[in-house]
């Protein structure tokens, strides 16, 4: 894949009884947070900004880590936004409603 800056949007929603599902969030958030990637959390999904490789090693990583923690299971929906010929961000998108 080209080395175009693109977004995605993850969300995670745990399935599971052992502890409260905002837990298992947090610690996906945590794995963005630790991976120096852009990101921007909001109530329902996180969006990242990078690479594309950068972006695809963070979304596997955040379900590596929940596999390897033994989250028992997990719904990972994901967007991904690719501009073939140049960088597409989350500012170039949202900046007409900025107050």
């Amino acid at each position: 894949m080209h080395n175009y800056i693109i977004n995605a949007s993850i969300q995670i929603v745990p399935i599971v009884l052992d502890k409260h599902p905002y837990e298992w969030v947090d610690e996906a958030i945590a794995v963005i947070q630790q991976s120096g990637i852009k990101y921007e959390v909001g109530p329902f999904a996180t969006v990242i900004e990078g690479k594309y490789s950068d972006v695809m090693k963070v979304i596997d990583g955040i379900n590596e880590y929940l596999y390897s923690k033994h989250c028992s299971e997990w719904i990972c929906n994901a967007q991904i936004q690719i501009r073939s010929g140049a960088d597409i961000t989350g500012d170039e998108k949202t900046e007409k409603f900025a107050q």
